[in-house]
């Protein structure tokens, strides 16, 4: 998704472009753009060797995301291409790379704070094996980075907005347009859009410092509140039930026992409880970035689902089923009785 918008700023930038495509990409977002497709492995390194050949500047932005792909999966699609790609690079003598990480890389903000590009990298986060993936794949490109390869790392944030062909980041809104998001649990995250991070990607390839590393998000958002502002841009009622972590991971194991695909897993269910809040002042000060406006983003997300798939989606005024109401309701009471008993 970001790769397919970062393509075409640079098309209308006016740069000669050769992408290197899996054979199973979908091309729909390249509709119309003048550029040499190279079909390759990036695990091939004999592939990706020759499509270095004649390149002045690469833009590393392929990745596995899924938090349900296995842990070996998730290394050698993020870790082990990351390595062959900056490797080839360097050899190539490839003037410049700009390497799309990731706030996982980063690590989540404690609690109720936010975090920047000087946090130290929380390691229980790493429990997680797409988080440890991420930060591997970036502790080999400023391994590269080290070793003479001017290397810049950009690390958006949730990526929204439209063009996401394979529903990979934003399967969040259409799973909530679809009503498939039974419960939630307490957790914060930092939403960008697919334009604006492609944006961030052209200006550290500009005037960002080769070693250094951009953090491209724009709002923070618990869940209630993202809930909350989708509910009223769609027009679809937000999950009302809103489960303690302890309770989510119980039944998130039990569902991943069960045959079939599970509603939720337990890794799925660990990240979202943490506070992926994070500051891009360093984007902004450093590179001139400005991101677009935070809703305007939802809309756009919102818009594309409804234009693909209009009979597959809740229609305007649909509400969550009763009993998930009724639950939330007793669960919000409980933990406000809860906080109203003395302690000590």
């Amino acid at each position: 998704m970001v790769g397919s918008h970062v393509v075409r700023q640079l098309a209308d930038r006016g740069d000669d472009l050769k992408l290197v495509l899996r054979r199973t990409s979908r091309r729909d977002n390249l509709a119309g753009i003048d550029a040499k497709i190279v079909v390759a492995d990036l695990l091939d390194r004999a592939a990706v060797r020759r499509a270095m050949r004649g390149v002045d500047r690469v833009f590393h932005a392929a990745g596995l995301t899924s938090l349900r792909a296995s842990a070996d999966r998730l290394y050698r699609m993020n870790v082990e291409t990351t390595r062959i790609v900056l490797e080839e690079a360097l050899r190539a003598g490839v003037e410049r790379v700009v390497f799309t990480s990731s706030i996982a890389a980063v690590g989540p903000a404690r609690r109720h704070s936010t975090a920047d590009e000087r946090q130290r990298f929380w390691g229980g986060s790493t429990r997680i094996p797409y988080v440890r993936a991420k930060r591997e794949a970036e502790v080999e490109a400023l391994r590269i980075g080290a070793l003479g390869l001017p290397v810049v790392l950009v690390n958006p944030a949730h990526v929204f907005g439209r063009g996401d062909v394979n529903r990979s980041s934003t399967e969040l809104v259409r799973r909530f347009l679809r009503r498939e998001i039974p419960a939630y649990v307490d957790g914060a995250i930092n939403i960008v859009d697919a334009e604006d991070a492609a944006r961030g990607h052209l200006l550290a390839d500009e005037l960002g410092v080769p070693g250094e590393r951009y953090i491209l998000g724009n709002r923070n958002y618990t869940w209630d509140r993202l809930f909350a502002d989708l509910g009223r841009l769609s027009g679809v009622e937000p999950p009302a039930l809103k489960l303690p972590l302890s309770v989510a991971l119980t039944a998130a194991s039990a569902l991943e026992r069960l045959p079939g695909t599970p509603v939720l897993t337990a890794d799925e269910a660990r990240i979202a409880s943490y506070w992926w809040t994070l500051r891009s002042n360093k984007a902004r000060r450093e590179l001139g970035w400005q991101p677009s406006h935070h809703e305007d983003t939802l809309q756009a997300t919102i818009d594309w689902y409804r234009e693909r798939e209009p009979h597959r989606l809740a229609p305007t005024g649909t509400r969550q089923p009763f009993a998930l109401r009724l639950a939330g309701g007793v669960v919000r009471e409980v933990a406000r009785a809860a906080d109203r008993i003395p302690v000590g």
